[in-house]
C-alpha cells in the first residue's frame, strides 16, 4: 500500500504519518508538504531515513509537480491534510487560504482521477458548521447539520468539501471527508491557544486570551484523531462524510488556568484582548456516526491528555522555541504585541 500524506510536516499531519508508520510499517507513505510556516521538516527527523518514507517538497496547487509525483509513486490512498489553517491569519489575508484550501484540493483531485485511486480522503474541519449557542448545550454538530461559515478559513474549508463531494458524484471518485473538533498533542504549532499558552507560561510572559474566554470548544487528542482517520480510509463508505469528536468541550478561559496549575504560574499572566472578528462561541461534535460505523471512540481524557502534551512541550523546548525565534515571532507580534 502507497500512501501520499499532504501537509505531513504539519501538526496532524506528522502526527497522522507516525501512527501509520509504527502499525503499517509495511506501508510506503510519501509526505508532500510545502513547509510555509506551519510545516516543519524538523518534526519529521525521526521518519526521514525509513526506507519505506518518502519526503517531497512541492504545493498542491502546482498540478504539473503533483502528477509526476502521482506517476512516480502510484499511490493507492490520498489523505489532504495540506491546509492554510489559522483563523486569524484568514481574517487579514485571505487570498492564499482561498488558493491552498480549493484550488489546492481541486490539483490533488484531478490527479487521483488521472492515475486512478481507491480512497482520496479529505481532512476537513468542523469549522465548516459555524458556531452554536452557549445556552443550548443540548445542541450538537451532526453530519447533517448545515454548512454555516464565520470566517474566510471554514469558508475555504467548506468550498473544499463541496468539491471534493462533486467530484465524487460527478466523476466516480472514490471519496471520504472527516470533520474534527479542535485537536491537541505534541508538534502542535506555538500559535495555537493550548501551546502558546504553554510556551508563554514558560517564560513567564502574558497570557493573551480573546474576548471573556468563554468561547467553547471540544478538544480531541491528536492520536485519536488520527486512528479515526486510519478506520475511515480503510473501513469508511465511499462518499460519506465523518464527523469526529471527544464530547471533551471545555471553555478557553479554563484551559489556560488549568496550564497555569500543571505549570505553578500565576493567573495573573492572563491578559484578556480584543475578540476576534466573527468569533465563533461554542464547537460540539457529535461522533455517533463514526462510532456506530466504524467502531470508533475517543481514548484520551483531557485531563491525561493536557498533562502528556504540557510533558511532551517541557522536554522538547528546542522544537518550539526555534519556530518562535524566527518568522512566527514576527506575526506574534503584529497580532499581539500592542494589545498586552
Amino acid at each position: 500500500m502507497t500512501i501520499i500524506v499532504t501537509g505531513g510536516a504539519g501538526f496532524i499531519g506528522s502526527n497522522f504519518i507516525f501512527h501509520m508508520q509504527k502499525k503499517y510499517p509495511d506501508y510506503r507513505i510519501i509526505c508532500l508538504d510545502k513547509l510555509t510556516y506551519a510545516g516543519n521538516l524538523s518534526t519529521l527527523k525521526s521518519v526521514m531515513d525509513n526506507t519505506n518514507f518518502r519526503f517531497v517538497k512541492a504545493d498542491i496547487c502546482d498540478i504539473e509537480t503533483v502528477c509526476r509525483l502521482f506517476e512516480e509513486e502510484r499511490p493507492d490512498i490520498v489523505v489532504n491534510f495540506a491546509a492554510e489553517s489559522h483563523v486569524d491569519r484568514s481574517i487579514k489575508d485571505p487570498d492564499v487560504f482561498l488558493k491552498t484550501n480549493i484550488m489546492g484540493t481541486a490539483s490533488l483531485m484531478d490527479a487521483c482521477r488521472k492515475y486512478g485511486i481507491t480512497r482520496y480522503h479529505q481532512v476537513s474541519t468542523d469549522e465548516v458548521y459555524g458556531d452554536l449557542p452557549l445556552d443550548r448545550p443540548d445542541l450538537f454538530f451532526t453530519e447533517k447539520t448545515p454548512i454555516r461559515t464565520s470566517s474566510p478559513y471554514s469558508a475555504s474549508k467548506a468550498s473544499a468539501d463541496l468539491l471534493v463531494i462533486a467530484y465524487n458524484r460527478t466523476y466516480g471518485l472514490p471519496v471520504t471527508i472527516s470533520r474534527c473538533s479542535n485537536n491537541y498533542g505534541p508538534y502542535h504549532f506555538p500559535e495555537k491557544l493550548i501551546p502558546l499558552m504553554i510556551a508563554n507560561a514558560l517564560n513567564d510572559k502574558p497570557l493573551p486570551v480573546y474576548g471573556n474566554g468563554e468561547n467553547i470548544r471540544d478538544w480531541l487528542y491528536v492520536d485519536d484523531h488520527c486512528k479515526a482517520i486510519d478506520l475511515i480510509i480503510h473501513n469508511g463508505k465511499v462518499g460519506e462524510v465523518y464527523n469526529i469528536g471527544g464530547h471533551n468541550e471545555m471553555k478557553n478561559i479554563d484551559i489556560v488556568k488549568l496550564i497555569c496549575k500543571e505549570l505553578n504560574k500565576p493567573e495573573s499572566l492572563i491578559t484578556y484582548v480584543a475578540d476576534r472578528k466573527g468569533h465563533d462561541m461554542r464547537y460540539a461534535i457529535d461522533p455517533t456516526k463514526i462510532h456506530n460505523e466504524l467502531g470508533w471512540l475517543p481514548e484520551t481524557k483531557f485531563s491525561d491528555g493536557i498533562k502528556k502534551t504540557i510533558k511532551w512541550y517541557l522536554e522538547n523546548r528546542e522544537w518550539w522555541e526555534e519556530i518562535i525565534s524566527g518568522e512566527y515571532r514576527n506575526y506574534y507580534e503584529k497580532m499581539y504585541g500592542a494589545k498586552v
